[in-house]
C-alpha cells in the first residue's frame, strides 16, 4: 500500500486591515490539498454557520474540559468568548496528506510554534500606515474611535513580525498571493522575516 505523505502545518497572522482574510481565501481556492483548520468556540453560531464546518460550537464547560485535557494546540479568550485549535483535528488532516492552514493572532501562533516547532509561520504586513488606515476606513463598519484603537493594536501586533519564519507585504494583492504560494511550495527563501529590506517599513509601521 502506498504511504500517504504527511502534510505540513502553516500558521498565518496579521494585524486587522492587512488583508489576511482575502489572501487566505484566495490561497485556499488555488491550492489543492490545502485546508483551513476548523476551530472550537464558545460563542453561539450565527444564522448561516454550521457546526463542524465553520466552528465546533461547544459550551464554556466543555471548552474548559478540553483545555484541561491538553486538547488544543492553542487557545485564547477574545472578548467574552473562547477559541481553540484542536490537536486531533489538525493531526487527522496532516495524516491524510493535507497541508493545514491556521489563521490566528500572533499570541496563538506563539503557542502553536511551541507545540509544533515543525510548523511554517507567516506574517502579513500592510505596505504603510496610511494604507492600513485607509483599508480599515473602507470597511465602513467602525467608528473613528474603534479605528484608532485598531491602529494602536496593529502597531503592537506588527512588532512581533520577526517571530515568524516569513513575512509577506500585502501591497499588490496578486503579488502577495503569489508569494504565499511560493512559501507553501517551499520556495520562500527570499521572503524570510530576517531580510534587511523589511527594516525601514517596520520602523514606520510600529512608530
Amino acid at each position: 500500500m502506498q504511504q500517504v505523505s504527511t502534510g505540513r502545518l502553516f500558521v498565518i497572522s496579521a494585524p486587522s486591515g492587512a488583508g489576511k482574510t482575502s489572501l487566505v481565501r484566495a490561497l485556499l481556492a488555488s491550492q489543492a490539498g490545502l485546508v483551513v483548520s476548523v476551530s472550537h468556540t464558545t460563542r453561539p453560531p450565527r444564522a448561516h454557520e454550521v457546526d463542524g464546518r465553520d466552528y465546533y460550537f461547544v459550551s464554556v464547560e466543555r471548552f474548559s474540559q478540553l483545555v484541561a485535557a491538553g486538547a488544543f494546540l492553542e487557545h485564547a479568550q477574545v472578548f467574552d468568548n473562547f477559541y481553540g485549535t484542536g490537536r486531533e483535528q489538525v493531526q487527522a488532516q496532516l495524516d491524510n496528506g493535507n497541508n493545514v492552514l491556521l489563521e490566528i493572532d500572533w499570541q496563538g501562533a506563539r503557542q502553536v510554534r511551541a507545540a509544533r516547532p515543525d510548523c511554517v509561520s507567516i506574517f502579513i504586513l500592510p505596505p504603510s500606515r496610511p494604507e492600513l488606515e485607509a483599508r480599515l476606513r473602507n470597511r465602513q463598519t467602525d467608528s473613528d474611535e474603534v479605528i484608532a484603537r485598531r491602529l494602536r493594536d496593529a502597531a503592537s501586533d506588527m512588532a512581533h513580525y520577526s517571530e515568524f519564519d516569513y513575512t509577506v507585504v500585502n501591497d499588490q494583492f496578486e503579488t502577495a498571493l503569489a508569494q504565499l504560494r511560493d512559501i507553501v511550495a517551499g520556495r520562500g527563501e527570499a521572503l524570510r522575516s530576517s531580510r534587511a529590506a523589511l527594516a525601514p517599513l517596520i520602523a514606520q509601521l510600529v512608530a
